[in-house]
């Protein structure tokens, strides 16, 4: 992996992001920013499943208005988490007229294919920056190929039919995409805006096309990168795309704060893109969020569901632990625990985790090694295995984070 391109820190409200501050996960809620209580729900939900940072729908004045009640009602409820206003259209109205609410958040995200219109464009960002500058927010310009200023599209397209071979229709709207994002930031850079108060993205729907247009930026610039494939459609489909996107691009040490734009199953958690986004940086070594849980596929050999049971009773466990042993057993989070479901594999997966368990496969005698740190320390058999062993795992994490926490 290579190493983090060099941006200059932003602070967003607790949060800091840029290459010295690991890279931040954010969502954005679903729910109609009017109604207070639905948005302060989905917030918290969006919060307790790992997003640092929650993005707010901020179309009309009442959702402005509903700003600071949801801000009030997050801080009484222990939910520090920095807020982020979405603007199109009337950005500038909303802003200027609502100060107090503009106070309230931590950073306005505005995307400049919608700002304005002809003559109109300049004026009204400029309206968006100095209301930034003058609450000290930071600012996200996100260039979306679905709202691309026409005016810049034109001019892209035109010199692309000058050209003696002219480019295909994706390499224009690469090309057009970055000079909007270009344009952007110089002009609110111009405008007083410092670059430590700059986040720029430019998202595409079309996994080869996004990864190229953040390589060229990134080569471009050393403002803030913000990560992201956009309408990237619904849960499986959305998240594979997206984690091969991101993780592409953070390979190459690009990127400061990501976000999975996916499409929601119906009733299914809005949260679900925060866990996609945890999930790709604790996969990359990146970050870590909570214990992993290493598990094998089975196959001929494994013909007993008991290893699958035992596996998924230790990642509910998990997940239902995670925040009270985060307060106990200070780095628990980079815990491997290894679940397998024969001989060939299973001890040395086991020993490869800190903490493993090894249950017979077809023919392999009744028994359950457990390995802890490389060794094995003792063998399960019967019927108890799976609270056998989850007694074993909560002895394993306090005898050994429990030290750590009292050296420090």
């Amino acid at each position: 992996m290579k190493k983090r391109r060099h941006t200059p820190s932003v602070r967003i409200g607790s949060i800091v992001m840029g290459s010295a501050h690991p890279i931040v996960v954010q969502s954005m809620t679903n729910t109609p920013t009017a109604d207070v209580e639905k948005t302060v729900t989905q917030i918290k939900a969006l919060a307790d499943a790992g997003s640092e940072l929650v993005r707010i729908t901020v179309n009309d004045a009442k959702a402005m208005q509903a700003v600071p009640a949801i801000r009030a009602s997050l801080d009484a409820d222990g939910y520090p988490v920095p807020l982020i206003g979405d603007f199109h259209y009337n950005g500038h109205i909303l802003l200027t007229e609502y100060p107090d609410s503009a106070a309230c958040l931590a950073k306005f995200r505005v995307n400049p294919g919608n700002v304005g219109k002809g003559n109109r464009r300049d004026p009204q960002f400029e309206m968006i920056i100095k209301a930034a500058i003058q609450h000290k927010k930071a600012v996200r310009i996100g260039v979306n190929w679905g709202s691309l200023d026409p005016v810049i599209v034109a001019k892209a397209m035109d010199a692309n039919q000058a050209l003696p071979v002219p480019k295909s229709s994706t390499d224009v709207m690469i090309d057009a995409m970055l000079d909007s994002a270009r344009q952007s930031e110089a002009l609110a850079l111009a405008i007083g805006l410092p670059q430590d108060q700059l986040v720029l993205s430019v998202k595409m729907s079309d996994v080869s096309a996004m990864v190229r247009v953040y390589e060229q930026l990134a080569k471009e610039t050393d403002t803030a990168l913000h990560l992201g494939l956009t309408e990237a459609g619904g849960q499986q489909k959305g998240s594979i795309s997206s984690a091969i996107a991101l993780g592409i691009l953070l390979h190459q040490g690009i990127g400061d704060t990501i976000r999975m734009s996916l499409t929601p199953s119906p009733g299914a958690s809005r949260a679900e893109e925060v866990r996609g986004c945890t999930t790709v940086l604790q996969a990359m070594g990146l970050r870590h969020f909570a214990p992993s849980v290493v598990s094998c596929p089975g196959c001929g050999r494994t013909q007993s569901d008991a290893f699958i049971r035992l596996a998924e009773s230790i990642q509910n466990h998990i997940d239902q632990t995670i925040q009270t042993w985060q307060k106990q057993y200070p780095g628990v989070e980079s815990l491997t625990v290894a679940v397998m479901g024969c001989v060939v594999n299973g001890p040395g997966e086991s020993k490869h985790a800190d903490i493993g368990i090894s249950l017979p496969g077809i023919s392999e005698t009744p028994r359950a090694p457990v390995y802890m740190d490389g060794k094995q320390v003792t063998t399960l058999r019967g019927d108890g295995i799976q609270a056998e062993f989850i007694q074993l795992l909560e002895r394993y994490i306090q005898d050994r984070f429990s030290k750590k926490l009292d050296c420090d």
